[in-house]
Protein backbone atom coordinates (compact mmCIF):
# COMPACT_ATOMS: atom_id res chain seq x y z
CA UNK A 1 0.00 0.00 0.00
CA UNK A 2 1.58 3.37 -0.77
CA UNK A 3 1.42 6.21 1.93
CA UNK A 4 -1.01 8.41 -0.67
CA UNK A 5 -3.54 4.82 -0.52
CA UNK A 6 -2.59 4.45 3.63
CA UNK A 7 -3.66 8.31 4.47
CA UNK A 8 -6.91 7.86 2.47
CA UNK A 9 -7.63 4.76 4.41
CA UNK A 10 -7.14 6.34 7.10
CA UNK A 11 -9.67 8.93 6.23
CA UNK A 12 -12.26 6.85 5.52
CA UNK A 13 -11.68 5.30 8.95
CA UNK A 14 -12.14 8.82 10.64
CA UNK A 15 -15.45 9.47 8.53
CA UNK A 16 -16.93 6.01 8.94
CA UNK A 17 -16.42 6.50 12.94
CA UNK A 18 -17.55 9.33 12.76
CA UNK A 19 -21.02 8.76 11.72
CA UNK A 20 -21.26 5.76 14.59
CA UNK A 21 -20.32 8.42 16.72
CA UNK A 22 -23.07 11.16 15.23
CA UNK A 23 -25.68 7.97 14.97
CA UNK A 24 -25.76 7.69 18.98
CA UNK A 25 -25.81 10.93 19.91
CA UNK A 26 -28.63 11.81 17.65
CA UNK A 27 -31.14 9.02 19.09
CA UNK A 28 -29.68 9.73 22.48
CA UNK A 29 -31.11 13.39 21.67
CA UNK A 30 -34.72 12.14 20.19
CA UNK A 31 -34.62 10.09 23.66
CA UNK A 32 -33.78 12.67 25.94
CA UNK A 33 -36.45 14.89 24.29
CA UNK A 34 -39.35 12.25 24.69
CA UNK A 35 -38.34 11.18 27.95
CA UNK A 36 -38.34 14.73 29.37
CA UNK A 37 -42.06 15.66 27.68
CA UNK A 38 -43.07 12.13 29.17
CA UNK A 39 -42.13 13.55 33.01
CA UNK A 40 -43.70 17.22 31.81
CA UNK A 41 -46.80 16.17 30.00
CA UNK A 42 -47.21 12.08 30.93
CA UNK A 43 -48.81 9.99 28.27
CA UNK A 44 -45.47 8.56 27.11
CA UNK A 45 -47.25 6.83 24.55
CA UNK A 46 -48.21 9.67 22.62
CA UNK A 47 -44.80 11.75 23.39
CA UNK A 48 -42.46 8.66 22.11
CA UNK A 49 -44.75 8.25 19.13
CA UNK A 50 -44.59 11.73 18.01
CA UNK A 51 -41.05 11.76 18.47
CA UNK A 52 -40.44 8.63 16.00
CA UNK A 53 -42.80 10.11 13.75
CA UNK A 54 -41.76 13.25 13.75
CA UNK A 55 -37.70 12.43 13.72
CA UNK A 56 -37.90 10.21 10.79
CA UNK A 57 -39.69 12.98 8.47
CA UNK A 58 -37.47 15.34 10.03
CA UNK A 59 -34.21 13.33 8.46
CA UNK A 60 -36.07 12.95 5.03
CA UNK A 61 -36.46 16.47 4.90
CA UNK A 62 -32.76 16.81 5.90
CA UNK A 63 -31.49 14.27 3.44
CA UNK A 64 -33.46 15.80 0.28
CA UNK A 65 -32.01 19.58 1.46
CA UNK A 66 -28.60 18.10 1.47
CA UNK A 67 -28.77 18.19 -2.13
CA UNK A 68 -28.49 21.87 -2.24
CA UNK A 69 -25.27 21.83 -0.44
CA UNK A 70 -22.44 22.11 -2.90
CA UNK A 71 -18.43 23.48 -2.53
CA UNK A 72 -16.30 22.24 0.59
CA UNK A 73 -18.55 19.49 1.92
CA UNK A 74 -16.33 18.78 4.59
CA UNK A 75 -16.62 22.19 6.54
CA UNK A 76 -20.28 21.68 6.06
CA UNK A 77 -20.09 18.43 7.86
CA UNK A 78 -18.14 19.45 10.20
CA UNK A 79 -20.20 22.25 10.93
CA UNK A 80 -23.54 20.35 10.83
CA UNK A 81 -21.71 18.67 13.93
CA UNK A 82 -21.26 21.77 15.61
CA UNK A 83 -24.79 23.11 15.51
CA UNK A 84 -26.53 19.60 16.23
CA UNK A 85 -24.37 19.30 19.19
CA UNK A 86 -25.80 23.27 20.30
CA UNK A 87 -28.73 21.90 19.70
CA UNK A 88 -28.73 18.50 21.02
CA UNK A 89 -26.79 19.29 23.92
CA UNK A 90 -29.30 21.88 24.89
CA UNK A 91 -32.59 19.96 24.27
CA UNK A 92 -33.45 19.35 27.58
CA UNK A 93 -32.80 23.03 29.05
CA UNK A 94 -34.79 24.34 26.57
CA UNK A 95 -37.41 22.05 27.64
CA UNK A 96 -37.32 22.99 31.28
CA UNK A 97 -36.57 26.34 30.57
CA UNK A 98 -40.13 26.44 28.06
CA UNK A 99 -41.96 24.25 31.36
CA UNK A 100 -41.01 26.95 34.02
CA UNK A 101 -41.66 29.88 32.74
CA UNK A 102 -44.05 29.52 29.04
CA UNK A 103 -47.21 27.36 28.16
CA UNK A 104 -44.87 26.31 24.99
CA UNK A 105 -43.64 23.13 25.87
CA UNK A 106 -45.27 20.93 23.30
CA UNK A 107 -44.14 23.38 20.19
CA UNK A 108 -40.75 23.77 21.77
CA UNK A 109 -40.27 19.50 21.58
CA UNK A 110 -41.41 19.38 18.30
CA UNK A 111 -39.36 22.20 17.16
CA UNK A 112 -36.39 20.79 18.50
CA UNK A 113 -37.42 17.14 17.18
CA UNK A 114 -37.49 19.03 13.74
CA UNK A 115 -33.97 20.44 14.59
CA UNK A 116 -32.29 17.70 14.98
CA UNK A 117 -34.18 15.12 12.53
CA UNK A 118 -33.10 17.78 10.00
CA UNK A 119 -29.58 17.94 11.07
CA UNK A 120 -29.46 14.31 11.83
CA UNK A 121 -30.49 13.73 7.75
CA UNK A 122 -28.19 15.86 6.22
CA UNK A 123 -25.24 13.94 7.89
CA UNK A 124 -25.44 10.09 5.50
CA UNK A 125 -25.69 12.00 2.20
CA UNK A 126 -23.11 14.67 3.22
CA UNK A 127 -20.39 11.38 4.28
CA UNK A 128 -21.46 9.18 1.32
CA UNK A 129 -20.56 12.17 -1.17
CA UNK A 130 -17.31 12.96 0.67
CA UNK A 131 -16.58 9.32 0.40
CA UNK A 132 -17.75 9.18 -2.94
CA UNK A 133 -14.07 8.81 -4.67
CA UNK A 134 -12.80 6.55 -2.57
CA UNK A 135 -14.65 3.83 -3.17
CA UNK A 136 -17.90 2.18 -5.30
CA UNK A 137 -21.05 3.95 -4.66
CA UNK A 138 -22.54 0.82 -3.08
CA UNK A 139 -20.16 -0.13 -0.44
CA UNK A 140 -20.26 3.82 0.33
CA UNK A 141 -24.11 3.59 1.29
CA UNK A 142 -23.16 0.27 3.32
CA UNK A 143 -20.60 1.16 5.35
CA UNK A 144 -22.50 4.73 6.70
CA UNK A 145 -25.67 3.07 6.96
CA UNK A 146 -24.59 0.27 9.02
CA UNK A 147 -22.27 2.26 11.89
CA UNK A 148 -25.07 4.62 11.95
CA UNK A 149 -27.79 2.06 12.39
CA UNK A 150 -25.34 0.62 14.92
CA UNK A 151 -24.71 3.94 16.47
CA UNK A 152 -28.73 3.73 17.01
CA UNK A 153 -28.05 0.73 18.35
CA UNK A 154 -26.03 1.65 21.02
CA UNK A 155 -27.78 4.52 22.19
CA UNK A 156 -30.98 2.75 22.68
CA UNK A 157 -28.90 0.01 24.73
CA UNK A 158 -27.27 2.22 26.85
CA UNK A 159 -30.07 5.01 27.36
CA UNK A 160 -32.02 3.18 29.79
CA UNK A 161 -28.73 1.21 31.79
CA UNK A 162 -26.35 3.59 31.76
CA UNK A 163 -27.50 7.48 30.63
CA UNK A 164 -30.44 7.81 33.02
CA UNK A 165 -29.27 6.02 35.54
CA UNK A 166 -26.59 7.62 36.32
CA UNK A 167 -26.26 11.04 34.65
CA UNK A 168 -29.91 11.83 34.66
CA UNK A 169 -31.54 13.46 31.10
CA UNK A 170 -30.43 17.38 32.21
CA UNK A 171 -26.68 16.24 32.42
CA UNK A 172 -27.11 13.44 29.41
CA UNK A 173 -28.08 16.46 26.93
CA UNK A 174 -25.10 18.28 27.79
CA UNK A 175 -22.65 15.85 27.93
CA UNK A 176 -23.79 13.92 24.32
CA UNK A 177 -23.72 17.56 22.98
CA UNK A 178 -19.99 18.00 24.37
CA UNK A 179 -19.32 14.66 22.41
CA UNK A 180 -20.83 15.58 19.25
CA UNK A 181 -18.73 19.16 19.15
CA UNK A 182 -15.72 16.85 20.24
CA UNK A 183 -16.53 14.88 16.86
CA UNK A 184 -16.85 17.84 14.13
CA UNK A 185 -13.87 19.51 15.99
CA UNK A 186 -11.82 16.29 15.38
CA UNK A 187 -12.80 16.27 11.92
CA UNK A 188 -11.31 19.81 11.52
CA UNK A 189 -8.33 18.77 13.04
CA UNK A 190 -7.72 15.79 11.38
CA UNK A 191 -8.47 17.64 7.58
CA UNK A 192 -7.12 20.55 8.55
CA UNK A 193 -4.73 20.53 5.53
CA UNK A 194 -7.73 19.64 3.29
CA UNK A 195 -10.03 22.80 4.23
CA UNK A 196 -9.05 26.80 3.68
CA UNK A 197 -7.85 28.95 6.26
CA UNK A 198 -11.24 31.08 6.34
CA UNK A 199 -13.52 28.14 7.01
CA UNK A 200 -10.85 27.01 9.59
CA UNK A 201 -10.64 30.18 11.39
CA UNK A 202 -14.92 29.98 11.53
CA UNK A 203 -15.32 26.50 12.69
CA UNK A 204 -12.46 26.43 15.11
CA UNK A 205 -13.66 29.37 17.14
CA UNK A 206 -17.33 28.63 16.55
CA UNK A 207 -16.48 24.97 18.17
CA UNK A 208 -14.08 27.00 21.29
CA UNK A 209 -17.49 29.03 21.62
CA UNK A 210 -19.95 26.30 22.11
CA UNK A 211 -17.67 24.07 23.47
CA UNK A 212 -16.72 26.47 26.70
CA UNK A 213 -20.50 27.62 26.80
CA UNK A 214 -21.56 23.90 27.25
CA UNK A 215 -18.98 23.11 29.74
CA UNK A 216 -19.92 26.21 31.73
CA UNK A 217 -23.29 24.95 32.16
CA UNK A 218 -22.15 21.17 32.73
CA UNK A 219 -20.02 22.57 35.50
CA UNK A 220 -23.11 24.76 36.96
CA UNK A 221 -25.89 21.90 35.46
CA UNK A 222 -27.10 20.93 39.48
CA UNK A 223 -27.47 24.98 40.58
CA UNK A 224 -29.01 25.40 36.82
CA UNK A 225 -31.37 22.26 37.59
CA UNK A 226 -32.20 23.05 40.87
CA UNK A 227 -33.10 26.66 40.28
CA UNK A 228 -35.30 25.53 37.67
CA UNK A 229 -36.77 21.96 39.28
CA UNK A 230 -37.53 24.41 42.07
CA UNK A 231 -39.39 27.27 39.54
CA UNK A 232 -41.90 24.02 39.09
CA UNK A 233 -42.98 23.30 42.64
CA UNK A 234 -44.54 26.39 45.00
CA UNK A 235 -42.45 24.83 47.65
CA UNK A 236 -38.43 24.75 48.35
CA UNK A 237 -36.79 21.57 46.99
CA UNK A 238 -34.76 19.55 49.57
CA UNK A 239 -34.30 16.49 47.53
CA UNK A 240 -33.91 15.99 43.94
CA UNK A 241 -32.79 12.48 42.47
CA UNK A 242 -32.94 10.63 39.06
CA UNK A 243 -34.13 7.31 38.99
CA UNK A 244 -33.93 5.02 36.21
CA UNK A 245 -37.81 4.88 36.83
CA UNK A 246 -38.31 8.19 37.82
CA UNK A 247 -37.85 11.69 39.51
CA UNK A 248 -38.29 12.04 42.82
CA UNK A 249 -38.36 15.25 44.22
CA UNK A 250 -39.19 16.21 47.99
CA UNK A 251 -40.54 19.89 48.67
CA UNK A 252 -40.82 21.64 52.35
CA UNK A 253 -42.78 24.45 53.18
CA UNK A 254 -42.93 25.07 56.81
CA UNK A 255 -44.55 21.54 58.42
CA UNK A 256 -45.50 20.58 55.09
CA UNK A 257 -43.24 18.04 53.54
CA UNK A 258 -44.31 16.95 50.08
CA UNK A 259 -43.06 14.24 47.49
CA UNK A 260 -43.15 14.31 44.25
CA UNK A 261 -42.97 11.35 41.39
CA UNK A 262 -42.08 12.52 37.93
CA UNK A 263 -43.59 15.83 39.12
CA UNK A 264 -46.93 14.38 40.47
CA UNK A 265 -48.18 14.67 43.85
CA UNK A 266 -47.46 11.57 46.40
CA UNK A 267 -48.86 13.06 49.62
CA UNK A 268 -48.44 16.23 51.75
CA UNK A 269 -47.32 15.76 55.18
CA UNK A 270 -50.31 18.20 56.84
CA UNK A 271 -53.16 15.73 54.91
CA UNK A 272 -51.87 12.66 54.37
CA UNK A 273 -53.43 10.77 57.25
CA UNK A 274 -56.67 11.22 55.27
CA UNK A 275 -55.73 9.42 52.61
CA UNK A 276 -54.01 6.34 54.19
CA UNK A 277 -56.07 6.17 56.97
CA UNK A 278 -58.96 5.74 54.28
CA UNK A 279 -56.92 3.19 52.22
CA UNK A 280 -55.79 0.88 55.08
CA UNK A 281 -58.49 0.98 57.52
CA UNK A 282 -61.79 1.09 56.05
CA UNK A 283 -60.98 -2.47 54.26
CA UNK A 284 -59.08 -4.06 57.58
CA UNK A 285 -62.27 -3.37 59.56
CA UNK A 286 -63.98 -5.62 57.43
CA UNK A 287 -61.19 -8.60 57.78
CA UNK A 288 -61.94 -10.39 60.86
CA UNK A 289 -58.50 -11.36 61.30
CA UNK A 290 -55.98 -10.29 58.56
CA UNK A 291 -52.04 -12.12 58.70
CA UNK A 292 -50.67 -11.60 56.31
CA UNK A 293 -50.77 -8.55 53.79
CA UNK A 294 -49.35 -7.18 50.72
CA UNK A 295 -48.88 -3.80 49.82
CA UNK A 296 -47.97 -2.74 46.03
CA UNK A 297 -46.55 0.58 45.64
CA UNK A 298 -46.95 2.66 49.11
CA UNK A 299 -42.77 2.74 48.97
CA UNK A 300 -43.16 5.70 51.38
CA UNK A 301 -43.93 3.93 54.18
CA UNK A 302 -47.21 5.67 55.43
CA UNK A 303 -49.76 2.94 54.55
CA UNK A 304 -46.90 0.46 56.72
CA UNK A 305 -47.15 2.49 59.20
CA UNK A 306 -50.90 2.32 59.59
CA UNK A 307 -50.81 -1.58 59.00
CA UNK A 308 -48.45 -1.80 61.67
CA UNK A 309 -51.33 -1.02 64.15
CA UNK A 310 -52.51 -4.31 63.79
CA UNK A 311 -51.59 -6.70 66.48
CA UNK A 312 -52.95 -9.90 64.30
CA UNK A 313 -50.73 -9.06 61.19
CA UNK A 314 -47.77 -10.95 61.08
CA UNK A 315 -46.29 -10.35 57.86
CA UNK A 316 -46.44 -7.21 55.31
CA UNK A 317 -44.63 -7.25 52.02
CA UNK A 318 -44.14 -4.36 50.27
CA UNK A 319 -43.43 -4.41 46.45
CA UNK A 320 -41.91 -1.27 44.94
CA UNK A 321 -40.77 -0.98 41.17
CA UNK A 322 -37.78 1.62 42.32
CA UNK A 323 -36.07 0.87 45.35
CA UNK A 324 -34.70 4.33 45.64
CA UNK A 325 -37.89 5.65 46.93
CA UNK A 326 -37.63 3.04 49.60
CA UNK A 327 -34.41 3.71 50.25
CA UNK A 328 -35.51 6.83 50.48
CA UNK A 329 -37.97 6.83 52.50
CA UNK A 330 -36.54 4.35 55.52
CA UNK A 331 -33.35 6.95 55.35
CA UNK A 332 -34.04 10.43 55.08
CA UNK A 333 -34.90 11.68 58.26
CA UNK A 334 -37.63 13.84 57.43
CA UNK A 335 -39.54 10.90 55.97
CA UNK A 336 -39.02 8.74 58.73
CA UNK A 337 -40.24 11.39 61.05
CA UNK A 338 -43.45 11.12 59.10
CA UNK A 339 -43.75 7.04 58.42
CA UNK A 340 -42.59 6.57 62.15
CA UNK A 341 -39.64 4.13 61.07
CA UNK A 342 -42.45 1.80 59.46
CA UNK A 343 -39.94 0.31 56.80
CA UNK A 344 -37.51 -0.62 59.72
CA UNK A 345 -40.03 -2.95 61.31
CA UNK A 346 -39.37 -6.91 61.78
CA UNK A 347 -42.52 -7.35 59.67
CA UNK A 348 -41.70 -5.88 56.80
CA UNK A 349 -40.30 -7.13 53.96
CA UNK A 350 -39.29 -5.16 51.04
CA UNK A 351 -39.20 -6.50 47.54
CA UNK A 352 -38.20 -4.00 44.81
CA UNK A 353 -40.17 -5.73 41.40
CA UNK A 354 -43.05 -4.71 39.06
CA UNK A 355 -46.35 -5.07 41.10
CA UNK A 356 -47.61 -7.31 37.80
CA UNK A 357 -44.29 -9.60 37.69
CA UNK A 358 -44.77 -10.38 41.31
CA UNK A 359 -48.52 -11.57 41.29
CA UNK A 360 -47.63 -13.34 38.54
CA UNK A 361 -45.01 -15.68 40.40
CA UNK A 362 -46.22 -15.49 43.77
CA UNK A 363 -48.03 -18.73 45.39
CA UNK A 364 -48.71 -17.38 48.84
CA UNK A 365 -52.05 -16.51 49.17
CA UNK A 366 -52.56 -13.04 51.50
CA UNK A 367 -55.57 -12.07 53.48
CA UNK A 368 -54.98 -8.43 52.20
CA UNK A 369 -54.05 -6.96 49.45
CA UNK A 370 -53.50 -3.07 48.91
CA UNK A 371 -52.87 -0.59 45.59
CA UNK A 372 -50.84 2.33 46.74
CA UNK A 373 -50.28 2.94 43.40
CA UNK A 374 -49.15 6.08 40.89
CA UNK A 375 -52.37 7.70 38.81
CA UNK A 376 -52.84 5.39 35.26
CA UNK A 377 -50.90 8.79 33.53
CA UNK A 378 -49.30 6.59 31.16
CA UNK A 379 -49.53 3.38 29.47
CA UNK A 380 -47.00 1.34 31.42
CA UNK A 381 -48.67 2.55 34.89
CA UNK A 382 -52.08 1.98 33.43
CA UNK A 383 -51.70 -1.74 33.13
CA UNK A 384 -51.80 -1.90 37.04
CA UNK A 385 -55.66 -0.82 36.35
CA UNK A 386 -56.44 -3.32 33.88
CA UNK A 387 -58.79 -6.05 34.41
CA UNK A 388 -56.11 -8.98 33.91
CA UNK A 389 -54.11 -7.27 36.78
CA UNK A 390 -57.12 -7.17 38.89
CA UNK A 391 -57.82 -10.78 38.15
CA UNK A 392 -54.15 -11.52 38.92
CA UNK A 393 -54.94 -9.86 42.42
CA UNK A 394 -57.70 -12.14 42.66
CA UNK A 395 -55.43 -15.44 42.31
CA UNK A 396 -53.47 -13.95 45.20
CA UNK A 397 -55.85 -13.56 47.97
CA UNK A 398 -56.85 -16.12 50.51
CA UNK A 399 -60.54 -17.40 50.38
CA UNK A 400 -61.87 -14.61 52.81
CA UNK A 401 -59.42 -12.39 51.30
CA UNK A 402 -60.12 -8.49 50.33
CA UNK A 403 -58.34 -5.94 48.18
CA UNK A 404 -58.97 -2.17 48.20
CA UNK A 405 -57.00 0.22 45.50
CA UNK A 406 -56.76 3.71 44.92
CA UNK A 407 -58.34 5.17 42.63
CA UNK A 408 -58.18 8.72 41.61
CA UNK A 409 -60.49 11.62 41.80
CA UNK A 410 -64.29 10.48 41.02
CA UNK A 411 -64.68 14.83 40.94
CA UNK A 412 -61.33 15.09 38.59
CA UNK A 413 -61.15 12.16 36.80
CA UNK A 414 -64.77 10.84 36.69
CA UNK A 415 -64.78 8.32 34.02
CA UNK A 416 -61.47 6.79 34.81
CA UNK A 417 -62.71 6.58 38.59
CA UNK A 418 -65.74 4.68 36.96
CA UNK A 419 -63.56 3.01 34.47
CA UNK A 420 -61.37 1.51 38.25
CA UNK A 421 -64.67 0.01 39.31
CA UNK A 422 -65.88 -1.73 36.52
CA UNK A 423 -62.22 -3.29 35.52
CA UNK A 424 -62.19 -4.59 39.12
CA UNK A 425 -65.63 -6.16 38.79
CA UNK A 426 -65.09 -7.42 35.58
CA UNK A 427 -61.87 -9.38 37.39
CA UNK A 428 -64.13 -11.58 39.44
CA UNK A 429 -64.55 -10.54 42.66
CA UNK A 430 -68.33 -11.20 44.56
CA UNK A 431 -68.57 -7.97 45.69
CA UNK A 432 -66.76 -4.60 44.84
CA UNK A 433 -67.71 -1.00 46.44
CA UNK A 434 -66.59 2.35 45.53
CA UNK A 435 -65.72 5.09 48.20
CA UNK A 436 -64.11 8.46 48.19
CA UNK A 437 -63.04 10.90 51.04
CA UNK A 438 -61.88 14.55 51.18
CA UNK A 439 -58.15 15.14 51.17
CA UNK A 440 -57.70 18.91 51.45
CA UNK A 441 -53.95 18.01 48.77
CA UNK A 442 -55.69 16.25 46.39
CA UNK A 443 -59.49 17.03 46.60
CA UNK A 444 -61.92 14.31 46.43
CA UNK A 445 -60.46 11.31 45.89
CA UNK A 446 -61.73 7.86 44.96
CA UNK A 447 -60.60 4.28 46.45
CA UNK A 448 -61.87 0.71 45.44
CA UNK A 449 -62.80 -2.18 47.89
CA UNK A 450 -63.11 -5.47 46.70
CA UNK A 451 -64.07 -9.00 48.22
CA UNK A 452 -63.24 -12.37 47.37
CA UNK A 453 -66.67 -13.60 48.75
CA UNK A 454 -69.80 -11.74 48.52
CA UNK A 455 -68.90 -9.36 51.42
CA UNK A 456 -69.41 -6.11 50.53
CA UNK A 457 -67.80 -2.65 52.63
CA UNK A 458 -70.34 -1.76 55.26
CA UNK A 459 -69.70 1.03 57.88
CA UNK A 460 -67.46 -0.99 60.98
CA UNK A 461 -66.17 0.46 64.11
CA UNK A 462 -62.20 1.03 63.52
CA UNK A 463 -60.47 -0.71 66.54
CA UNK A 464 -56.79 1.31 66.26
CA UNK A 465 -56.31 4.91 66.86
CA UNK A 466 -56.93 7.21 63.82
CA UNK A 467 -57.32 10.75 63.12
CA UNK A 468 -59.57 11.45 60.59
CA UNK A 469 -61.44 7.86 59.85
CA UNK A 470 -64.31 6.62 61.73
CA UNK A 471 -67.39 4.51 61.12
CA UNK A 472 -69.48 7.87 60.22
CA UNK A 473 -66.44 8.74 57.93
CA UNK A 474 -67.24 5.06 56.35
CA UNK A 475 -70.56 5.95 56.13
CA UNK A 476 -70.47 9.17 54.20
CA UNK A 477 -68.32 7.83 51.74
CA UNK A 478 -70.49 5.23 50.94
CA UNK A 479 -72.40 8.09 49.15
CA UNK A 480 -71.63 9.55 45.56
CA UNK A 481 -73.28 12.76 44.94
CA UNK A 482 -75.14 13.10 41.39
CA UNK A 483 -72.16 14.99 39.41
CA UNK A 484 -69.45 12.17 40.34
CA UNK A 485 -72.08 9.40 39.43
CA UNK A 486 -71.64 8.16 35.60
CA UNK A 487 -73.37 9.37 33.50
CA UNK A 488 -72.67 6.71 30.35
CA UNK A 489 -71.54 3.52 29.63
CA UNK A 490 -67.72 3.38 30.98
CA UNK A 491 -65.87 0.73 29.22
CA UNK A 492 -63.23 -1.77 31.30
CA UNK A 493 -59.74 -1.24 30.97
CA UNK A 494 -57.61 -4.11 29.45
CA UNK A 495 -54.42 -4.47 28.93
CA UNK A 496 -55.09 -4.54 24.78
CA UNK A 497 -57.03 -1.26 25.29
CA UNK A 498 -56.42 0.74 28.62
CA UNK A 499 -59.16 2.78 28.45
CA UNK A 500 -58.61 3.99 31.91
CA UNK A 501 -55.46 6.36 30.39
CA UNK A 502 -57.62 7.54 27.97
CA UNK A 503 -60.29 8.59 30.72
CA UNK A 504 -57.34 9.92 33.29
CA UNK A 505 -55.76 11.91 30.71
CA UNK A 506 -58.99 13.40 29.22
CA UNK A 507 -60.33 14.03 32.60
CA UNK A 508 -57.17 16.41 34.20
CA UNK A 509 -56.72 17.83 31.11
CA UNK A 510 -58.68 20.58 31.88
CA UNK A 511 -57.63 21.12 35.39
CA UNK A 512 -53.65 20.87 34.57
Amino acid sequence: MTVVEANLSRQKQVLIGSILIAGLCSIIYELLISTTASYFLGDSVRQFSLTIGIYMAAMGLGSWASRWIKGDLLAAFIGVELVLGVIGGLCVPFMYLAYAYTDLIQPVMVLLIVLVGTLTGLEVPLLTRILEHQDVLARNLSNVLSLDYLGALLATLAFPFLVVPFMGVFQSSLIFGLLNIALGLLNLWYFAPQLDLPRKRVLGWSGFVVTAFLAVMLIFSKGLLDHWSSSLYSDRVVHRQQTPYQTIVLTQYKDDLRLFLNGNLQFSSVDEYRYHESLVHAPLSQHPHPSRVLLLGAGDGLAVRELLKYPDIEQITLVDLDPAVVDLAANDARLVAINEGSLSDDRVTIVSQDAMVYLDENREPFDVILADLPDPNNVSIARLYSREFYRLVRHNLAPNGIFTTQATSPYFATDAFWSIVSSIDAAGFDAVTPYHVQVPSFGDWGFVYASAESRPLVPRPIDVSTRYLDRSVVDEALTFEKDVQPVKDIRVSSLDQPAVHEYYLKGWSYWH
